[in-house]
């Protein structure tokens, strides 16, 4: 059974004039100022809260609220192939088609249809790349690995608001042997080292199609802003980033297996990759100046794209002990899934000198994370327990 279990909700938390007439000129300041990100992002992207890497962006662990369960979309990281579209909810048009259908031509949907036909739904889940944490292959086990030098800042927690993606799929005759779904994004074609690859695009099995992938048009009670997939979005809760596709705009439903450049080229090790790893992070800058000889309060957050965390243990000397973290629980009123877990440890009067913060953490389903990452030269799933350096003044 899913750790992510969907909740039915009889009113969205969206505003009341919906979103299928929305424009992006309709949907705020956040949407319209294409020069106050980078140029292939349309989000402000203010130094204190990113890493600004040109098509994708960071969020800096520092800028996180330790008082505030969910990420914001404004502080929500960037991973873009090529650039943000400039797409319009009012002639928006997803097609479901495929030999997986009773009807191979499918049909076609706008977003008033799927909200009018299908029970609204809301997920917590973490959203995550799949690099997350690429640079430590190389800062903290020497070797470097291709791609964007992500931390651990490619990751946030949000509530999703949408429809089942089994909803729509039985709806649209789903045949009982079909294998897998394919999600194709409506951003510009990608090209590597001079091969246009096409649309970004990525299949899945259809367990997890039938199971909790959602089309969301929503986070956290607002429209999802175009940098993170506006108008519609898929949503593969606690699965690799790009399984997401944003600015969706096809689904093929297939009898039989598909493939893409992103589950045999990329997003592969041995096998396409699923679920996310177990993580955890510390809620400091890298070498944080701590006072010394004082009752010192630490917070983090914990995560796994399989489970709930069940526990985390913390080092404040590089490992020589461990202390069970206190784990914290989400404040307000409940939601379904889950999210990432919260957690303190109060270090009493610290020596002064250099000193390195480790957290490990466990899910429900007993993974641990190790003490050292398995290598791939593309820097997938860094799931080892982080080195934070901090030092200790007197």
């Amino acid at each position: 059974m899913t750790p992510y279990s969907l909740r039915r909700r009889s009113v969205l938390a969206l505003p009341a004039a919906g979103l299928a007439g929305a424009t992006l000129t309709q949907l705020g300041p956040l949407a319209s100022r294409a020069g106050a990100g980078a140029p292939a992002i349309l989000k402000p992207l203010p130094a204190e809260a990113f890493v600004d890497y040109g098509t994708n962006a960071e969020m800096r662990w520092e800028s996180v609220d330790p008082h505030r369960q969910l990420t914001p979309q404004s502080r929500l990281f960037v991973r873009n192939h090529t650039r943000t579209p400039r797409l319009d909810a009012s002639s928006y048009r997803l097609r479901v088609h495929g030999d997986g259908l009773r009807d191979a031509a499918g049909v076609t949907l706008g977003l008033d249809e799927l909200r009018r036909r299908f029970p609204a739904v809301e997920v917590t889940s973490v959203h995550e790349c799949t690099g997350n944490g690429r640079s430590l292959f190389d800062t903290q086990q020497g070797t470097r690995a291709a791609g964007t030098p992500w931390t651990l800042g490619a990751v946030g927690a949000v509530t999703w608001q949408g429809v089942r993606l089994r909803d729509v799929l039985r709806w649209a005759g789903l045949r009982p042997d079909a294998v897998c779904v394919q999600g194709v994004g409506l951003d510009d074609e990608y090209v590597d080292k001079g091969e246009n690859l096409g649309h970004v695009r990525r299949p899945f099995p259809i367990a997890k199609a039938l199971d909790d992938a959602l089309l969301a048009w929503g986070v956290n009670g607002e429209p999802l802003l175009p940098d993170h997939g506006f108008p519609l979005r898929l949503v593969l809760p606690g699965w690799v980033g790009i399984a997401s596709i944003k600015w969706l705009g096809e689904l093929e439903v297939s009898a039989s297996e598909l493939t893409s450049p992103w589950n045999t080229r990329w997003y592969n090790i041995g096998g396409p990759l699923g679920a996310n790893p177990v993580r955890s992070a510390w809620e400091l800058p890298r070498d944080a100046a701590l006072p010394a000889g004082r009752t010192l309060r630490l917070t983090g957050r914990s995560w796994s794209g399989a489970a709930p965390i069940a526990r985390v243990e913390v080092s404040t000397d590089a490992g020589t002990t461990w202390t069970a973290a206190r784990l914290g629980r989400p404040p307000g009123r409940r939601t379904e899934g889950h999210g990432w877990t919260r957690w303190s440890h109060t270090w009493h009067a610290p020596p002064a000198g250099r000193h390195e913060l480790l957290a490990r953490a466990t899910d429900l389903h007993g993974r641990t994370q190790p003490d050292v990452a398995a290598y791939n030269p593309n820097g997938y799933f860094f799931d080892a327990v982080v080195r934070h350096p901090v030092v200790v003044a007197a």
